[in-house]
């Protein structure tokens, strides 16, 4: 998986419900994990994760150097304190072993986290942050903690010295949400690193007149900003069309010309 060489998900399904649609969820009932949404709305734990993590760290001592939690679900389901709790255990277990964390949650992130006698310094935690708005949160993640307070407990790890970062993935077109993803990256301009990606799976995205255009001009607004308050900038694959950046080359200010000069090369 791109951004990862391990994973690992202790929890079979989601509470946040996240409708953009899910890829994990997609797949998941694709295979027969799950009959339905109502079904994936209600997780299971892998009981006994610490002992799977047991196994699998003396199969792999040595060669692991950091594990992204979670791909297929979220570590820090909100209101979840059973999960919760085991997320704390896993990633403790893991930095006792030396090896780092990456994280990404739509929930709340522990304090805890920030003691670093019990937890690794070198973790990375994130959160998926594509839009500031309630109304858009409580249709699309109707079930996740509030993006104000996704942030704000990312600012206090970031506070503690920590290193934080965002997914701005899967980030919705015009015709879904009309905002200024100048006022996203203004809010969370304390992390560390973004990672910017497109909306997939959703006919509302490739019947939006100009969505290449469109993609393509905030990828060259979120590398611009990036650059200027020293953040490190991932732009997810497939989110660029380097073809409709020759073509709308002409229309970009300077700053952004420069920009798809080095895309482009």
């Amino acid at each position: 998986m791109e951004g990862a060489a391990y994973s690992l998900n202790h929890v079979e399904g989601c509470t946040h419900g996240c409708l953009y649609p899910c890829y994990a969820y997609l797949m998941k009932k694709r295979f027969g994990k799950f009959k339905d949404y109502k079904d994936w709305r209600e997780p299971r734990v892998v009981e006994n994760s610490l002992e799977l993590l047991e196994k699998e760290l003396g199969k792999l001592k040595g060669r692991i150097e950091s594990v992204y939690m979670c791909f297929a679900t979220d570590l820090f389901m909100y209101k979840q304190k059973e999960i919760i709790g085991l997320s704390l255990e896993i990633i403790k277990r893991l930095n006792k072993e030396g090896i780092k964390v990456v994280t990404i949650s739509k929930g709340i992130y522990s304090s805890g986290l920030t003691d670093k006698k019990i937890f690794g310094a070198d973790n990375e935690y994130g959160s998926t942050v594509v839009s500031l708005s309630e109304e858009f949160r409580k249709k699309y993640e109707p079930f996740s903690a509030s993006v104000n307070d996704r942030i704000k407990s990312l600012k206090k790890l970031h506070d503690a010295g920590l290193k934080t970062w965002v997914i701005m993935e899967p980030y919705p077109t015009p015709n879904i949400i009309k905002q200024d993803i100048s006022e996203i990256l203004e809010k969370i301009s304390f992390i560390d690193e973004v990672f910017f990606g497109r909306m997939n799976y959703s006919k509302l995205v490739t019947d939006y007149k100009g969505y290449k255009s469109f993609y393509n001009y905030n990828v060259l607004k979120v590398m611009d900003f990036c650059g200027k308050k020293g953040i490190k900038c991932h732009i997810k694959t497939g989110t660029l069309d380097k073809n409709q950046l020759n073509l709308d080359y002409l229309n970009y200010p300077p700053a952004f010309k420069k920009i798809a000069d080095k895309l482009s090369a």
